[in-house]
């Protein structure tokens, strides 16, 4: 019988906050996957066995022979190939993604012909963003009848814990260009240009915001049909995405090309920690109404990100465990809506909609 939930980075950061909660949830079939045993084993025995072991290297072959029992996995790594993903079609497991990495999740989505043949379901954009942006940006097109554009723009506290692996993929893309979609064209653009200031409203205020490689600005432009889709980040101190953008003008941001450096500065932010654990989310839709232009502001609120991330990837493992759901690859937009998370999500954050400036509901 199916019926186990591996976590693949279960005992990393993001990994045990999900483990924890599926543990309560699921007791005794939530495993905490690595390569690392004793770290594995050691996660167990603090879960008080609740949560299981399991040492696995997504590299090796041989060790997908674990997947045989496994109803569903949640994948906690960057990855850098679909061989582990097509292992888990293959024998009907269905499949959770974390990560933020674009190129990759385009990767996945291609094999959702060969998960609809196996009856498994992976869904994809898990998490703060990509995940709860998708499901803001849905929310925002549905009070439209046509939408023309949608920015995202996403404040992060740096008094907030961050993981090691969200640190290096925030550093390695301080210096990366990627694809964003402009009127229904796909044109490269550069991470930290193009600044943008963006209203967060009374607690947060306006701040200025930089063009960043989340994918959530790739998929939503295809998933919600929309011409012109951007995402953009910013630190709760102004000094900081201010410093960011000037280094990259410069060019600055090259020398984290070499290992030692880069290695230096992903272990220096993790020390660091000043400003605020409070994250905040806004979402700009522009498009038109009743033959009228009309304007949609979606406001979230919430602390800690991480675990943000984690509740979403719990909310949308234990549907998938409870629920029929379509066979193929989806986006968390294509499957779900916003209200779909509202048990936890009043618990956790604020939300607030606006309509031309006025409110129109909160979560």
């Amino acid at each position: 019988m199916k019926d186990k939930i591996v976590v693949v980075g279960g005992y990393g950061h993001v990994g045990t906050t999900i483990c924890k909660q599926l543990g309560e949830q699921y007791p005794g079939r939530a495993y905490a996957a690595g390569r690392s045993a004793e770290r594995a084993a050691r996660f167990s025995r603090e879960t008080g066995g609740k949560v299981k072991p399991l040492p696995l290297d997504i590299r090796n072959p041989t060790d997908s022979d674990v997947l045989n029992d496994a109803k569903l996995v949640i994948m906690c790594l960057d990855q850098t190939d679909t061989a582990f993903v097509r292992s888990c079609i293959r024998n009907g497991t269905h499949y959770i993604d974390v990560s933020a990495n674009g190129a990759f999740l385009t990767q996945v989505e291609r094999c959702g012909r060969e998960a609809e043949a196996h009856d498994a379901t992976a869904v994809l954009s898990i998490g703060l963003a990509p995940g709860l942006t998708n499901l803001l940006a849905l929310e925002a097109s549905k009070l439209l009848e046509q939408v023309y554009e949608i920015d995202i723009t996403i404040m992060l506290g740096l008094g907030d814990r961050h993981g090691e692996a969200a640190i290096a993929w925030t550093v390695d893309n301080l210096n990366s260009r990627f694809e964003v979609i402009r009127n229904n064209r796909s044109v490269a653009v550069k991470s930290f240009t193009d600044g943008r200031v963006a209203d967060f409203g009374a607690d947060f205020g306006r701040k200025k915001a930089y063009r960043f490689p989340f994918s959530d600005q790739q998929t939503i432009a295809r998933t919600l049909d929309v011409p012109t889709v951007s995402t953009r980040l910013c630190f709760d101190s102004g000094m900081v995405t201010g410093l960011a953008a000037g280094l990259r003008a410069t060019g600055a941001f090259g020398f984290l090309n070499a290992g030692r450096v880069r290695q230096a500065v992903i272990s220096g932010i993790g020390k660091l920690h000043f400003g605020d654990e409070r994250f905040a989310v806004k979402v700009d839709a522009r498009g038109n109404k009743g033959n009228k232009d009309a304007y949609v502001e979606c406001f979230l609120r919430g602390i800690h990100q991480s675990d943000m991330t984690a509740k979403v990837a719990v909310s949308v493992a234990d549907a998938l465990c409870r629920t029929d759901f379509p066979h193929g690859v989806y986006h968390i937009e294509q499957l779900f809506e916003l209200d779909d998370m509202r048990d936890w999500l009043t618990k956790e954050a604020s939300v607030e909609i606006h309509l031309d400036g006025n409110l129109y509901s909160t979560i």
